[in-house]
């Protein structure tokens, strides 16, 4: 007889790792094959951010992390009250893109 086993993975989160980046503006672009997650820290008044960090995910696993995000969204929703996300973010802060940052 077979056992149904779920196989396990062990996830380490290394120290440097666990300190994390605060992060504020989120720049996602993609190519048939990917999808390019650029996650960048902006302070007001300065004119130049940083990417802190930069994510390459295939379509299906970009999809997987957008329902786990929705999940989460309504779950902290239902805990803490709606979160009021500003439109049009990126045009208030007046902020130019380079042509190279992202693919296409």
């Amino acid at each position: 007889m077979k056992e149904n086993k779920k196989k396990q993975i062990k996830i380490e989160l290394k120290e440097e790792v666990a300190q994390g980046h605060y992060v504020n503006l989120p720049i996602v672009g993609f190519s048939q094959a990917e999808f390019i997650l650029d996650f960048i820290k902006v302070i007001p008044g300065i004119p130049k951010a940083d990417v802190k960090s930069r994510l390459i995910m295939s379509p299906m696993h970009t999809k997987n992390l957008l329902l786990l995000l929705n999940a989460k969204i309504k779950e902290y929703e239902k805990k803490f009250g709606k979160i009021q996300a500003p439109k049009k973010e990126i045009e208030s802060q007046n902020i130019k893109l380079p042509d190279d940052v992202l693919p296409n």
